[in-house]
């Protein structure tokens, strides 16, 4: 069975809510981009590229609807072009970080500003040429994820491991990057599945991930679904696990996704991604970051351009979850826990910033990008096309 994050039909968008996993699986409509903000904001919906495919779709649905209902948008072409831009830049201030987001918006804009622009323009042309344009959006990135994903086992089959070593891989992944994190497959849990698939897998590997846990709420959940061999660690144990597992499992590569790539390589993603940079470097371990085209952002030119969210303290003091019983796990009571001294200051950044030089190449859905002679990734390689989505 399909593990599905995002259940679209044309006027009908539902998300699963993700605070309720693993241990509850629930589907919440969302039938405007007001519902597509606070779920963003809230995180029932977050990895980068599911951001940005959920609030085009919830703005779809909100502009289906309105030509059903006794309260439509507008009939004239120009109006619609400015409620559409309005409620663009109101989804974006959801998650800043996430450039998936706004390259999403930008786009959509677009498709409106020239639909707008036609002779004998109409609202419902524009409204009709935004949907599509939007329901375009979701399938594309589950055929540029799975790209991303046989790119990234094919490269570290011949990168990664050691030269003449037939033996399966073991790969490291940080965060929730599978088909929660997008609209299906994943970025870097793709690389994952497609290792796994070839049955060129030999263990994968998943951090907790605080102060939200997507590692062990997430990741864990899609691995056990799709039945991939694997261990969740904590954070603090990652080098602990390159140092005395690496060698006898095989550990060939820790691959993460990202919120935003910077012109130069500069990668925003999850908090604690540097961390892994870092140990990877030590280690000898390939470091890969795996993101489609939307997530390289070559306005912004390196990392201390990129603008990191902060979120609230309670997020690293307290720990919700179901009660348990031994090992029974009651589901419908949910608790919430306090795990810090009240009164404690908390710093909690949601990403950092891992610098180019500790990435080893990134992964897209046009194929691997390396460094150059030079030292950098010619990243606006990926941009020289001559028909782009």
């Amino acid at each position: 069975m399909v593990l599905e994050a995002i259940r679209y039909r044309r006027g009908h968008l539902e998300i699963l809510d993700q605070l309720r996993l693993p241990h509850t699986t629930a589907y919440e409509p969302l039938a405007s981009s007001e519902d597509a903000w606070h779920a963003i904001k809230a995180m029932r919906v977050r990895g980068a590229p599911a951001i940005a495919i959920v609030a085009a779709l919830a703005l779809a649905v909100e502009l289906h609807r309105s030509t059903l209902s006794a309260v439509a948008v507008s009939a004239v072409a120009e109006e619609v072009v400015v409620f559409v831009h309005e409620k663009l830049e109101y989804l974006v201030s959801s998650r800043p970080t996430a450039v998936n987001l706004a390259d999403a918006a930008e786009k959509l804009g677009r498709v409106v500003e020239a639909s707008g622009g036609e002779g004998g323009a109409t609202g419902d042309g524009v409204r009709e040429a935004y949907i599509q344009a939007a329901e375009r959006m979701l399938v594309d990135d589950v055929s540029d994820n799975e790209a991303i994903g046989r790119h990234g086992a094919e490269w570290i089959l011949g990168n990664a491991r050691a030269k003449g070593n037939g033996e399966n891989v073991s790969v490291l992944t940080h965060c929730n990057t599978g088909s929660l994190a997008t609209a299906g497959y994943g970025t870097a849990l793709g690389v994952i599945r497609s290792l796994h698939q070839s049955k060129m897998l030999r263990h994968a590997y998943c951090t907790e991930t605080r102060p939200y846990n997507q590692g062990s709420r997430l990741t864990a959940y899609e691995l056990v679904h799709d039945d991939i061999p694997s261990t969740l660690i904590t954070d603090s144990m990652a080098g602990a696990l390159l140092r005395l597992k690496g060698p006898s499992e095989n550990i060939s590569a820790v691959v993460v996704g990202a919120d935003r790539v910077a012109a130069n390589g500069d990668t925003a993603n999850k908090i604690g991604t540097y961390g892994l940079a870092v140990l990877a470097r030590h280690h000898g371990v390939k470091f890969l970051v795996a993101a489609p085209r939307t997530t390289i952002d070559l306005k912004t030119g390196s990392g201390r351009d990129i603008v990191i969210e902060e979120r609230p303290g309670r997020e690293v003091t307290r720990v919700a979850g179901p009660r348990c019983w031994d090992e029974t796990v009651e589901s419908d009571h949910v608790v919430t826990v306090s795990t810090a001294a009240t009164g404690v200051d908390v710093w909690n950044p949601a990403f950092d910033v891992t610098p180019a030089e500790l990435i080893d190449a990134v992964i897209t859905e046009r194929g691997v990008v390396e460094k150059g002679p030079d030292g950098r990734f010619p990243l606006e390689s990926l941009f020289r096309v001559t028909s782009e989505k």
